[in-house]
Parts: structure tokens; C-alpha cells; sequence
């Protein structure tokens, strides 16, 4: 495996740079699903949460490839 500058391999940097982009603009889409329907847009707004889905189901895929090149059986933040 190549390692990059970061000292990382190329493959963990990119998961953990996509996962990041996908829980960012998740947190994101919160705002603009309260935009659309202050707009009277829901068409809008169901258009965001479906993208939102999206985005956390990216993130959530990285995570297990993140954990599988890792060797870890760790499933993420804990739930309260």
C-alpha cells in the first residue's frame, strides 16, 4: 500500500476524507430541509433528506471499510 504525505495510506486518507464530506454536509442539510419548507417547497425539501440519506449511507459504508482495512470490530460513537 502507498503511503501518502500524511503518513497515512491513500486508500484510509480518501475513506476518512469522503467520510468526513458526507457527515459535514449532512449536518448541513438539516438547514437547508428547514429552507425549503419555510419556502413552501417540500418537493424541495424531500429532495434534501433524500440526499442527506445519502450522504449517511456513504459515510456509514466508509466506516466499515475504514474498520475492515483497520482490523477493528469497533462500531463507532457510542449511543446514548
Amino acid at each position: 500500500m502507498a503511503t501518502g504525505e500524511t503518513g497515512f495510506d491513500d486508500v484510509s486518507f480518501d475513506l476518512i476524507s469522503v467520510q468526513y464530506h458526507s457527515l459535514k454536509a449532512g449536518h448541513d442539510y438539516g438547514q437547508y430541509v428547514r429552507d425549503a419548507e419555510n419556502a413552501g417547497r417540500q418537493d424541495v425539501a424531500d429532495f434534501f433528506r433524500r440526499v442527506m440519506e445519502e450522504d449517511s449511507a456513504r459515510a456509514k459504508q466508509c466506516h466499515e471499510f475504514l474498520k475492515q482495512l483497520s482490523g477493528s470490530d469497533e462500531s463507532g460513537p457510542a449511543l446514548t
